[in-house]
C-alpha cells in the first residue's frame, strides 16, 4: 500500500469533542476552526459519517458548514464505497462523525479501515471527531450503542478511556465511574459538550471549550477510590 507524504506536520495529533461541532449548528464552530488552524493552509478535510450509517443529512451538513472555510472537502462512505481506503492517506484532516460507535468500529474492522487510520495517525494526518468520533480513538470507554450505557473497546491510539457528553446525559458519569471502579476500563477523560481535548503524541496538549461553564475531567482509581481531576479548558469562543 503506497503512502503519499502530503502533510508537513509529523506529530501524531487527535482532537476529540465531547459533543457539539458543526453538526449541531450547520456551520463550523470555534472548535472546528481550531482544528483547521492546526493543519496546513487550505487543508484537505475528509468526513467519515460511518457511525450514522453514512446519513445523507449528516454529509450535507458537513459540506454546508465547511464550504465557508478555506479547505478542500470530501467524505468517505463505507456503504457506497465512494473511495478506496488509501484515499484517507491523502488527507490532512480526517473528521469522524457521531452515531453508533459499536457499529462503526465493526465496519471499519471488516473493511480494514482501522488499519489505514492507524497508518494515517502515524503519518501525522490530524484525526478528530465528535462523540463516537472522539471515543473511537481511545483504548475504551462507555457508550449507549447497545441500548444501555456499557463498556466498549476501541482503537487504542490513545492509552486512556473516554466518555463524551458528560454533562448532558445523566447515565454517563455513574456508568463511567463504575467501570473504572471495577477496573473494567482504565482511567481516562470525561468531556462535556462543546469541549475538546487535543492530544499530541498520546499526551494531552490542550483542552479548549466554547462555553464558559463546560469542562473536562480526568477520572482515575486511587487506592480503591474514584478520583476526579478537573481540567480547565481554554475558552476559544471568541478566538475564531
Amino acid at each position: 500500500m503506497a503512502i503519499s507524504k502530503n502533510s508537513t506536520n509529523h506529530k501524531r495529533q487527535i482532537i476529540g469533542l465531547g459533543g457539539g461541532g458543526f453538526s449541531c449548528l450547520g456551520k463550523t464552530t470555534p472548535i472546528d476552526k481550531y482544528i483547521l488552524s492546526l493543519a496546513v493552509q487550505n487543508p484537505k478535510v475528509c468526513f467519515l459519517p460511518t457511525a450514522s450509517g453514512d446519513a445523507e443529512t449528516y454529509i450535507n451538513k458537513f459540506y454546508q458548514a465547511f464550504s465557508m472555510e478555506n479547505c478542500y472537502m470530501s467524505h468517505f462512505s463505507v456503504f457506497k464505497s465512494n473511495h478506496s481506503n488509501e484515499f484517507l492517506l491523502e488527507q490532512d484532516i480526517i473528521y469522524v462523525g457521531g452515531g453508533n460507535t459499536f457499529n462503526m468500529l465493526n465496519l471499519w474492522s471488516a473493511r480494514g479501515i482501522d488499519k489505514v487510520l492507524k497508518m494515517a495517525y502515524e503519518k501525522g494526518i490530524i484525526l478528530c471527531g465528535i462523540s463516537a468520533g472522539s471515543l473511537c480513538w481511545f483504548e475504551s470507554g462507555n457508550t449507549d450503542s447497545f441500548g444501555k450505557m456499557d463498556k466498549i473497546d476501541c482503537l487504542g491510539f490513545l492509552p486512556y478511556s473516554n466518555s463524551p457528553h458528560f454533562n448532558s446525559e445523566s447515565t454517563r458519569r455513574p456508568s463511567f465511574e463504575s467501570l473504572i471502579q471495577k477496573k473494567s476500563i482504565a482511567g481516562g477523560y470525561a468531556v462535556d459538550e462543546n469541549v475538546a481535548l487535543h492530544f499530541i503524541d498520546e499526551e494531552l496538549h490542550k483542552a479548549v471549550k466554547e462555553k464558559e461553564e463546560n469542562s473536562a475531567y480526568f477520572i482515575s482509581l486511587e487506592n480503591g477510590t474514584i478520583n476526579e481531576k478537573i481540567i480547565n479548558p481554554e475558552n476559544i469562543e471568541n478566538n475564531f
